[in-house]
């Protein structure tokens, strides 16, 4: 069985903090600082500063809006929502594009939820009104993530809190986009801006993922099969990975460096080379069972 099939819960499991990768270790802080600062200490001028707006950030100039505002959230459950999203699944794209490449898909997919936002005020598809009217919130970022996931291991279960069903990833990606792509059209639930902010983060996501013809699942970054908690995928590879597998040591130093690459750069800076060589191990650990 692939770590792409195996179940991911939104339940428990010791040592969460732990696992989770740099950047959205930072991001987390990032957002979470940014909301109560902004609240405690400079009463909302953050927020009147870095929201995006079309007015603003199109006809204005203050193009620094495409980004600032995604670092931005309206309210507590705001924020930890997209908190406790991000920090679920976040570590999947991580791991998979590597540090500094994460932030680009991450920022990218929120800079195309602006545009998306954009397209629709100028298309009348969403009222003119809304050319004044501020989007806030990491949502398109994460949708983006999101549909990374999906992309990657589609058969990925995720077992939600509410409502308390379970999913797989490419249901749950459809789900959302089937809400806002609902939202939009049928005018329900009072957030046509930011559904069309999800939508078009989404859609860059998928974009981009599809691009580098990344859907290949999750099997080669944890050689043998050994997969993350159930809350999330491990931080830390080469120590898990040895105690699990059975790997040829005549291989090990090159399996070695192959991970490490893995931890820095992402599974998708491997050669072809170093992929079949990490295949390999894989099988010969899974022979020896």
């Amino acid at each position: 069985m692939s770590v792409a099939e195996r179940r991911m819960s939104y339940g428990g499991g010791g040592g969460m903090f732990a696992q989770l990768t740099p950047v959205v270790k930072w991001l987390l802080i990032s957002n979470l600082g940014i909301f109560f600062a902004d609240i405690i200490f400079f009463k909302g001028a953050i927020g009147k500063f870095g929201a995006f707006a079309v007015q603003s950030a199109v006809f204005e100039g203050r193009i620094w809006e495409f980004v600032t505002f995604q670092f931005l959230h309206g309210s507590l459950g705001h924020v930890f929502m997209n908190s406790i999203a991000l920090f679920f699944f976040g570590p999947w794209m991580e791991r998979w594009w590597g540090a500094r490449q994460f932030i680009y898909f991450y920022l990218i997919c929120g800079i195309g939820g602006a545009l998306f936002f954009s397209l629709l005020v100028f298309t009348n598809i969403l009222p003119s009104d809304d050319f004044h009217t501020p989007l806030v919130g990491a949502s398109a970022g994460i949708y983006g993530i999101l549909v990374g996931v999906a992309v990657i291991a589609p058969s990925l279960q995720v077992s939600l809190l509410f409502p308390p069903i379970t999913l797989t990833m490419r249901q749950l990606a459809l789900a959302l986009m089937a809400i806002s792509v609902g939202s939009i059209v049928l005018k329900f639930g009072g957030n046509e801006g930011g559904e069309a902010g999800h939508l078009g983060g989404a859609l860059v996501g998928f974009l981009l993922m599809k691009s580098t013809g990344l859907k290949t699942g999750f099997r080669s970054p944890w050689v043998g099969g050994a997969s993350p908690s159930r809350s999330g995928p491990r931080r830390d590879i080469k120590p898990k990975i040895r105690p699990r597998t059975n790997v040829d040591f005549g291989h090990q130093s090159e399996i070695d460096l192959i991970l490490d690459k893995i931890s820095k750069e992402g599974f998708q800076s491997l050669t072809d080379q170093e992929r079949d060589l990490l295949q390999q191990a894989a099988k010969n650990a899974q022979d020896k069972r």
